[in-house]
């Protein structure tokens, strides 16, 4: 793949034509954006982070051609990243797929709550899937998303989620090493009343830290007891995977 000295935050680096895991009951194709403001330990897509020059920019109109020839098939696009709601364009990519008389989810991670609010109101977004780190206070979040991070946008992208009448789910890594049964048993209390939650358990095989590959995942049976605690506060919980 060819290298280019510097990459903004948002160019398009990956596209996968059709997936039947990424958006609860459909089959999308799937844009990867460049770039994060976070630095997840257990993170498998860091090198669209970290090394986002690695990657060729898909063109647009390459993936519009695609989308055309699979238009009896797809029945949206997810966009996906990183973090999308890092790129000044993100709007405009939005409508580009809408224009293409495609249905658009965004994966966030709920750091830029005025943009998520923005696309809301504007009528750009068909689904949701925010990621919630860990338990909504600062020090938790923090180790879990590997950077400084306050939850008071996580919290405003929460209430904007739950106001704005769009179909949304939130979805939740779980790494024994950062987090704890209590951790759970916290999260699910201060998300009462969510429609759909989706836990991950983590994968070792090639995390952002590398210290994170001999730690083994939570077992079946834990994950289904994580699953029932949350059940007991949102009405409907997956274990994916």
């Amino acid at each position: 793949m060819k290298a280019i000295n510097t990459c903004p935050a948002g160019q398009i680096k990956g596209f996968i034509e059709t997936s039947f895991s990424d958006w609860p009951g459909k089959v999308a194709a799937v844009v990867f954006l460049s770039g994060c403001n976070l630095r997840c330990p257990y993170c498998h897509n860091y090198t669209l982070v970290l090394s986002p020059h690695s990657y060729e920019t898909v063109p647009r109109s390459w993936i519009a051609s695609r989308l055309r020839e699979f238009s009896g098939w797809i029945d949206g696009v997810v966009i996906s990243g990183g973090e999308p709601c890092l790129s000044p364009q993100l709007p405009q990519l939005i409508r580009f797929f809408r224009h293409l008389s495609f249905p658009v989810k965004l994966d966030t991670n709920g750091t830029k709550p005025e943009l998520l609010a923005a696309l809301l109101e504007d009528g750009l977004l068909d689904y949701v899937a925010m990621d919630v780190k860990a338990p909504l206070d600062d020090i938790r979040y923090s180790r879990c998303a590997g950077v400084p991070q306050s939850v008071s946008p996580i919290r405003r992208s929460l209430a904007i989620l739950a106001q704005s009448g769009i179909e949304y789910e939130l979805r939740m890594t779980v790494c024994p090493s950062l987090t704890s049964r209590e951790d759970i048993q916290d999260l699910a209390r201060q998300i009462e009343g969510v429609k759909r939650f989706v836990l991950q358990g983590f994968n070792p095989k090639d995390p952002l830290r590398p210290e994170l590959k001999s730690v083994s995942p939570y077992s079946r049976q834990e994950m289904l007891e994580f699953q029932r605690i949350l059940k007991e506060y949102v009405a409907e919980c997956t274990v994916a995977g």
